[in-house]
């Protein structure tokens, strides 16, 4: 569907209304079993996203469905415990519609996280990627349908879409922390299935690193209205194909337990040089 920037506006009015005087300045979207950051907010103000007009449900595992706005690491922020995929049923602006909502709001950088399948046969399961370009070359955009200039031009250049500033910072910020940091490409998949090996083979061909369902969408929404942008990658399984073992949820889930304080420490520090 098409929204307008009616519609953007109630949502952002109705939240506004449960914040008072308080801005964010930093959005973040969490993945499949990262959302505890969330949990670490101070003076929290938690809004389900039922609540909040025009909103869709997150209903894929480990994602809990709320916005929570508060102080993290002397920031003002906007965590999504839970984003919307493509594959429960959204098109691709219902996916990226929070994203154009916390613009609104005041949020003028965005830092996105998933979990998402290993291609690189040189890294392993449980390494963080920092992600410095994506591919998304086989699915609608979020930008599809009449352009809102309120939010960006018609033909939005993509050529930074992840900005190249905050690369660097986390560069540095991981060095100091003694985290290693593999870099690369997210290439995005819209499942719900997880892809094939012939799928990864043909992901690892044109220059992916890493392979998910979610991130591309909201990244693109983001650029789109001027917001910085960084992303980080948990890789929590090697690809279809390359270990000789079926996918699962639970696997994503548990590295992503396993990979908590590392994860966090390096997402928190960041946020705190910002």
């Amino acid at each position: 569907m098409d929204y307008t920037m009616e519609q953007y506006r109630a949502s952002a009015r109705a939240i506004q209304d449960r914040l008072g005087d308080f801005v964010p300045r930093a959005a973040m979207v969490l993945g499949s079993g990262l959302g505890y950051l969330g949990d670490e907010v101070e003076n929290a103000i938690a809004i389900d996203y039922k609540d909040i007009p025009h909103f869709k449900a997150s209903t894929a595992p480990g994602h809990k469905g709320r916005l929570v706005f508060g102080m993290l690491e002397g920031q003002r922020v906007a965590v999504m415990q839970g984003r919307m995929h493509h594959y429960e049923g959204y098109s691709y602006e219902e996916v990226s519609y929070a994203v154009r909502v916390l613009r609104l709001l005041g949020c003028d950088t965005l830092i996105v996280t998933n979990a998402a399948g290993c291609v690189n046969t040189d890294w392993k399961a449980g390494d963080l990627m920092l992600i410095t370009d994506q591919i998304k070359m086989f699915s609608e955009s979020p930008l599809r349908g009449e352009n809102l200039p309120e939010f960006g031009v018609r033909f939005p250049d993509a050529s930074r879409l992840y900005t190249p500033r905050l690369q660097e910072l986390a560069r540095q910020t991981a060095r100091e922390r003694h985290i290693p940091l593999r870099e690369g490409v997210y290439f995005y998949c819209y499942g719900p299935q997880y892809e094939t090996p012939a799928e990864i083979r043909a992901v690892r061909l044109l220059g992916g690193d890493a392979v998910g369902m979610s991130t591309a969408p909201e990244v693109i929404a983001a650029a789109h209205c001027g917001m910085e942008v960084l992303g980080l990658t948990l890789l929590s399984n090697m690809a279809a194909g390359i270990l000789d073992q079926p996918l699962s949820e639970q696997e994503v889930l548990d590295a992503a337990a396993a990979a908590r304080e590392k994860f966090s420490g390096l997402v928190r520090a960041c946020l705190n040089k910002m």
